[in-house]
Order: C-alpha cells, then sequence, then structure tokens
C-alpha cells in the first residue's frame, strides 16, 4: 500500500514536471512582442472587424446624403427610336371583303430629351437630407462606442495576461522556496526529528504547486491567443505586456463627474438622444404628405416625319416644350391621418426609451463607480492581509522547525502567504479593469 501511494505521488510529480516543460516550450517557439497597452488599442484600432464595419456603415450613410443632396438636380433622360409601320387597310365594303390599302410614311425617327426639376414637393427633399445627416451621426456614434468596447475587451485581456504572468512569476519563486523547505525537511526526516509523512506531505503540496503552475501557463497561452485574435497578431506570438498600472494613480472623480460625463459621452445615451430627433424628423415627413408638388418640366426632340400638325410630310422637324406642374394629393388629407398617428406614438414612444437609455446610464455608472471604489478598498485589505501572512507564515515555520506545531500548520501557512500574493496581485489588476470598465460606460476610453 505504501508503494502504491509512493508510486502515484511520483508519478503526479513527474506528469507535472512534463507539463511545465511543454508549457515552456511552447512559450519558447516564437518570438515575443512586447505591447504597451496603448499599443495594444493602436493595433486592435486597425485590425478590428467590428470597428471595420462600423466605420464602413459610416461610409455608407456619408454617401446616402451625397445621394440625397443630389435628387436637387433635375431629372435629365434622352431617347431615341426608330419605328416601322405598314399601310392602313380600309375595309370599304366590309371586313369580310379585300380591304383598299392606304400608302403611309413607313419609316418613323424620333430623338429628343426631357426634364423635370422638383421646386417643391413638401419640404420632403430637405427632410430626407437632414434625416440622413442624422442617420450619419448615429452610424458614427456606433462607431465610437464599438472602439471603445473594443479598447475596453483589449484592456481585459491585457490585463488577464498580465495578471497570468504575475501569478507564474509568483508561483515560480514560490515552488522554488518550497523545494528548499522541502530539502530541510528531508534532512530532518534524516536525523529522525520528523515523520516521513511530513516528508511525503510536502512533497504532496509542491506537485499541486507544480501543476497549478502548469495551468498558470496554459491560462497565458490562451489568453495570448485571444489578444493575438484582436490584434491581428499569429496564434503563436508571444505578447508580453509591458505597462506597470498603479490604480491610484488613476484619476478619480466624484460620482456626480463621471454622471456629468455620461450626459455627454455615453454612446446609448446619445444614440438614444438620435433617435428621438430621427423620429421628429418622420413625423415632419408624413405630414408633408398633405402638401402640394410643385415642378418644373420641358421636352425638346427631332422626329421625321411630320404627324403633328396636318397635313403630314415627310421632313424632319423639330418641337420644344416647357412648362410648371403642381399637383395636390387631395386623397392624402384622408390617408394620411392614421399615419400622423403612428408617427407620433412612434415619437413618445422613442421620447420614452430615451429616459429609461438615461435611468440605465446613471445606473451603470453608479455600479461601475462603486466596484471601482471597492476595487480600490480590496487592494488596501490585500496588503494587510499579505502582511499577516508573511509573518504567520515566519512564526509557523520557526515553531515547526523547533518541533512545536505541526506540518499541516505549516503547509497552511505556505498556502495562505501564496494566496495573499495571489489576491493582491488580482485585487490591483481588478482595479485597473473597474477603472477602465467606469470610462467606457462613461464613454470617455
Amino acid at each position: 500500500m505504501k508503494f502504491l501511494k509512493k508510486s502515484i505521488l511520483f508519478g503526479s510529480i513527474f506528469l507535472s514536471h512534463n507539463l511545465n516543460s511543454w508549457g515552456k516550450s511552447a512559450i519558447s517557439e516564437s518570438d515575443t512582442l512586447r505591447l504597451s497597452l496603448n499599443d495594444v488599442w493602436h493595433r486592435a484600432d486597425e485590425y478590428s472587424r467590428d470597428i471595420k464595419i462600423r466605420k464602413t456603415a459610416v461610409s455608407v450613410s456619408s454617401e446616402e446624403i451625397k445621394d440625397a443632396k443630389a435628387e436637387r438636380l433635375p431629372e435629365w433622360n434622352v431617347a431615341g427610336s426608330l419605328e416601322k409601320a405598314t399601310n392602313i387597310p380600309i375595309y370599304e365594303n366590309g371586313i369580310f371583303h379585300t380591304p383598299v390599302q392606304h400608302e403611309v410614311i413607313h419609316t418613323l425617327y424620333k430623338a429628343g430629351t426631357d426634364f423635370y426639376l422638383n421646386i417643391y414637393n413638401g419640404n420632403k427633399l430637405n427632410l430626407k437630407i437632414k434625416e440622413g445627416k442624422m442617420l450619419n451621426v448615429i452610424a458614427t456614434i456606433r462607431k465610437d462606442q464599438t472602439i471603445s468596447d473594443t479598447r475596453y475587451k483589449a484592456a481585459a485581456l491585457y490585463l488577464d495576461l498580465q495578471k497570468s504572468i504575475i501569478f507564474r512569476d509568483l508561483m515560480i519563486h514560490d515552488i522554488a522556496d518550497q523545494e528548499k523547505q522541502l530539502m530541510e525537511i528531508k534532512e530532518l526526516h534524516k536525523n529522525g526529528v520528523v515523520l516521513k509523512s511530513d516528508v511525503l506531505r510536502v512533497e504532496m503540496e509542491l506537485s499541486r504547486r507544480k501543476m497549478t503552475l502548469v495551468e498558470i501557463r496554459n491560462d497565458i497561452l490562451i489568453a495570448n491567443q485571444k489578444l493575438n485574435i484582436l490584434i491581428g497578431e499569429p496564434d503563436d506570438r508571444i505578447v508580453h505586456p509591458v505597462d506597470v498600472f498603479n490604480p491610484f494613480h488613476n484619476v478619480v472623480q466624484t460620482y456626480e463627474g463621471y454622471l456629468g460625463d455620461a450626459m455627454h459621452h455615453s454612446f446609448p445615451f446619445q444614440i438614444s438622444e438620435k433617435q428621438t430627433e430621427l423620429s421628429q424628423i418622420n413625423l415632419s415627413k408624413v405630414k408633408a404628405n398633405v402638401r402640394p408638388k410643385i415642378g418644373m418640366y420641358g421636352e425638346f426632340y427631332f422626329a421625321n416625319p411630320q404627324i403633328f400638325l396636318y397635313p403630314y410630310n415627310p421632313y424632319w422637324y423639330s418641337l420644344g416644350i416647357a412648362g410648371v406642374k403642381a399637383s395636390f394629393p387631395l386623397s392624402s388629407l384622408y390617408h394620411n391621418v392614421h399615419k400622423v398617428r403612428a408617427a407620433k406614438l412612434e415619437l413618445e414612444k422613442e421620447e420614452e426609451i430615451h429616459k429609461d437609455t438615461e435611468d440605465k446610464v446613471r445606473q451603470q455608472v453608479l455600479e461601475a463607480f462603486l466596484r471601482y471604489k471597492e476595487a480600490l478598498l480590496q487592494i488596501d485589505v490585500a496588503k494587510v492581509n499579505l502582511e499577516h501572512a508573511v509573518e504567520n507564515e515566519r512564526i509557523i515555520k520557526n515553531t515547526y522547525f523547533n518541533q512545536t506545531s505541526l506540518v499541516t500548520d505549516l503547509l497552511d501557512a505556505n498556502v495562505q502567504e501564496l494566496q495573499s500574493r495571489f489576491e493582491l496581485a488580482a485585487a490591483q489588476i481588478m482595479a485597473q479593469n473597474k477603472f477602465f470598465l467606469l470610462q467606457n460606460v462613461t464613454g470617455i476610453l
């Protein structure tokens, strides 16, 4: 039974060692790319497919504005025709008798041009241009929102990668300390001071930590790939964060200050505001249906033969016509009633959505602000806990080697000290993450 336990223990250590070595080799296969967070943001702005899609949408809306403005120019057409005509049969004695063929001019030519210039159409064209400009503004805001969201996502991945690297370095240093401690305990066992079970427990704990190190290295590779996909680098390119963040150096405003920024820069709030204005434009467009339409038109053509006036003759002639046309859609007086009501209800709906969006923005800003302050407080708590854990480990280690405490107490103290270092690093990274989230929510990232 003892031999079986030893085999399992040594097997797990051997497996951990092999996985650990694989993690190292995987990292060393590629050149390391050292990037600051600003570098990551710049690469993400250039490569992100979501941002490219939004930029294209802005370009599309810009072209639609130009297209709407081009409708102010007259509609101009050019046409021509070549026709062949047969003789005209005249049935003098009825349709059941042979007709008399009346000779006509058989070949007809015509070439000309016509135009129509819109003078007034209920102001619909100006409203269409205004609508296009509003849609362009909304598309621009959505593009900026996508850039901000992408930057926050990149920052989160960057910080996650940085946290895993810190964890890896802490674990490597701790494993080295634990191996030294194991050697000391083995010496005590040789001298008959401690039991074999103490050695086995320390070896098991060391094996667990080596496996944890393999998991951390895998976390690094996974976070690295996610970041590479976002910034357009090959999957196996190793990125090493170079920025060292200090959350306490961040500019911290009051909640009212962040809320004021959000009311001016929050992307959902701006989009909701523009959607409300868009509904107002749509209401004006619907009301314009009951207004007259006035336009100038003209036509000029050459034709052969001359069949405009009698008697006809096989000669070329030209004719030009110009005038002003006005119309009023009487049916819109009753067809447009429900359309106007629907447009008014749509405007009321958008106004309520805008108020709801304002409520949500206030809630998001408050939550992000409080979570950031909470993360800063967690750093202070983690620092105090680390000091206590380090002192506790020192005391327990001295008492264990003086034979006044158990190996379980020593292992617990080791774990608490390592856990406290992890918690401090995690708290510092989380505080920076919450700060970027707060900036993203307020629209200033």
